[in-house]
């Protein structure tokens, strides 16, 4: 029995949060507390508790919260 590819850039199972990053398929975002995100695949994701990486992410102009 197969078990089925998950996709790299997005978490598995639920509490993440997923941006589309509409300029780069792949950077480094440095959060204000030092912390380094990576985009992959178009893709960054952020834990849904963490406050810093959500507004850092959520203000950013080339990114885009996904449903």
């Amino acid at each position: 029995m197969a078990t089925p590819k998950k996709t790299p850039a997005r978490p598995a199972g639920t509490g993440a949060v997923v941006f589309r990053d509409r300029l780069y398929t792949s950077r480094h975002l440095i959060l204000p507390d030092g912390r380094q995100l990576s985009v992959v695949q178009g893709q960054v994701s952020a834990k849904a508790g963490d406050r810093v990486a959500l507004d850092y992410l959520a203000s950013h102009p080339d990114l885009q919260a996904q449903e």
